[in-house]
């Protein structure tokens, strides 16, 4: 069987694409086929593939904080540092699955040097902290040391991906991993 190489790899018009939706999503097809000088069935063709080929995880609704706030209360968002006591494979994927599954860890991530995790929380108030703070630290006997930084001021959110920092020869072609 022929392999499609084409749909393996990405132009400047799928990256203008991929960029202006983690922008806003939100966008018809039709209003981002106008922006990027596109047909309404090519731009959606585009996209499904883009979709296909597992570029695009999700789409979400990323909330304005402090308008939220105003209704919700601030919460207690943080930063937390966790070391673990054993480092194998499936003491970090054990750890992992236990935060990942916690809907107050807004991001878990694998990191090196220094301590094995770093989690970004977002808890209603303290006593939502500590309770959390209950089941994954205190319980799990692998954590080692945990170190948790407070937010007083969140001055830049953004999942935003730079695909566009410097324009490439638009003739230019990405080919996808396998």
């Amino acid at each position: 069987m022929k392999e499609n190489k084409e749909n393996e790899t990405l132009d400047y018009t799928d990256l203008q694409l991929l960029d202006t939706l983690q922008r806003d999503a939100s966008l018809s097809n039709q209003t981002l086929a106008e922006r990027l000088g596109l047909s309404a069935p090519t731009c959606l063709r585009r996209v499904r593939r883009l979709h296909a080929l597992g570029l695009i995880e999700r789409s979400v609704t990323v909330l304005q904080p402090e308008r939220a706030a105003s209704l919700l209360g601030h919460g207690l968002q943080a930063l937390v540092e966790i070391t673990l006591d054993r480092q194998s494979a499936e003491a970090l994927d054990a750890f992992e699955a236990l935060a990942v599954a916690e809907d107050a860890v807004q991001q878990c991530w694998r990191v090196s040097p220094g301590p094995d995790f770093m989690l970004v929380l977002h808890c209603w108030d303290m006593p939502a902290y500590l309770a959390l703070s209950q089941r994954l630290f205190a319980q799990h006997a692998n954590v080692r040391n945990v170190k948790a930084f407070f937010a007083t001021k969140r001055a830049k959110f953004s999942p935003h991906l730079p695909l566009l920092a410097a324009e490439p020869d638009r003739g230019d072609q990405h080919t996808l991993p396998r």
